[in-house]
């Protein structure tokens, strides 16, 4: 119904606009009596084949949904309902911005695919904390990042405050320094900032009485030299896991007449290049630390194939927008046939 109704409808729309006014028809629709239920019946797969333990967590199935969809924290104990075994909320920033200017989201739809330049538009980690203490039971990572006025030499402190805001609120941290969308943001991915932020991100965690895991989120356009020292500064530093892969600058191949639009690009066109970083990490790493697949799953097979290259779990976002709930339930079925 999704795919034959609804999406063609929501496609004659503004993408920002329809994805708040889909919000908004998800909340309305979860407070009639029953309806959430209905919904978890329709998507929800439960089997303990499904579940998986990493870093200390315990997962009720592989498929999560990618920060970015749910922001601020307002919708996910409803998203739960369609089936996923865990939701990343933000990217958050210590204090509320308006992001860049609209329009700044643009579907391509001949390559089933999205460009966005939002900015980090978020209301800020301290509204954030109040939605999550309302959490009925939804596995929560929560990806931080910085304030666009803040100045890379200052950018640690953001990350501090927005890791002791949600520390009791969630229940593994990403690190994002991989947005397009924050001028210079990506610099931070560079060995020696990269080093210093995570080090001490990990040494606030080590003080506290249950540390949280901790995860770095890169981007697609990555060299091969570079994604060596992500390997070595995860074995530095000993965080938890990596995030592959950010949306990418890259618009090679790209068809759609909007396709010129600047920003991170995400869908179909990003499916390859974010299964070949995950192969190289797991590969040159010998599968040192868990990867989170994510980028360009539009279907059961890029999901397997994301598995089969070395992720542990993985993440939908651009997928879930065009292909439906149904894709959360088709993958968890196929998974439980491997």
């Amino acid at each position: 119904m999704y795919k034959l109704i609804l999406r063609p409808i929501f496609f004659l729309f503004d993408p920002e606009k329809i994805h708040h006014f889909t919000f908004s028809m998800i909340r309305f629709f979860n407070k009639i009596p029953f309806v959430s239920n209905i919904f978890k019946s329709i998507y929800t797969v439960e089997n303990v084949r499904l579940e998986r333990e990493l870093f200390g967590l315990k997962f009720k199935n592989p498929v999560g949904l990618a920060a970015g969809f749910d922001k601020d924290a307002k919708l996910y104990n409803e998203l739960n309902n369609f089936g996923f075994g865990f939701i990343e909320i933000g990217t958050l920033t210590p204090k509320p911005q308006e992001g860049n200017p609209k329009k700044r989201l643009f579907r391509l739809k001949s390559d089933s695919a999205i460009i966005n330049r939002m900015g980090f538009n978020n209301g800020g980690v301290v509204e954030a904390v109040e939605r999550l203490k309302q959490n009925k039971g939804v596995l929560i990572g929560g990806n931080i990042g910085k304030n666009k006025v803040t100045p890379n030499e200052e950018a640690v402190e953001d990350y501090k405050i927005c890791f002791h805001a949600l520390f009791d609120y969630v229940d593994y941290f990403v690190v994002n320094v991989s947005s397009p969308n924050t001028p210079n943001l990506r610099e931070l991915q560079d060995k020696e900032p990269l080093t210093r932020l995570l080090q001490t991100l990990k040494d606030l965690n080590a003080k506290k009485v249950s540390p949280k895991p901790i995860l770095l989120k890169i981007a697609p356009d990555l060299t091969d030299s570079q994604l060596m020292d992500i390997i070595d500064i995860v074995k530095e530093t000993k965080i938890d896991g990596v995030i592959a892969t950010n949306t990418t600058i890259s618009c090679e191949g790209l068809t759609s007449k909007n396709r010129t639009e600047t920003g991170g690009l995400s869908g179909k066109p990003l499916t390859n290049r974010s299964t070949e970083v995950i192969r190289f990490l797991a590969e040159k790493s010998n599968k040192a630390f868990p990867i989170i697949g994510v980028g360009g799953i539009h279907s059961v097979t890029d999901a397997l194939e994301k598995i089969d290259a070395g992720a542990d779990l993985i993440q939908l976002y651009t997928g879930f927008i065009y292909e439906g709930p149904k894709l959360i339930k088709d993958i968890n079925k196929a998974l439980l046939k491997e």
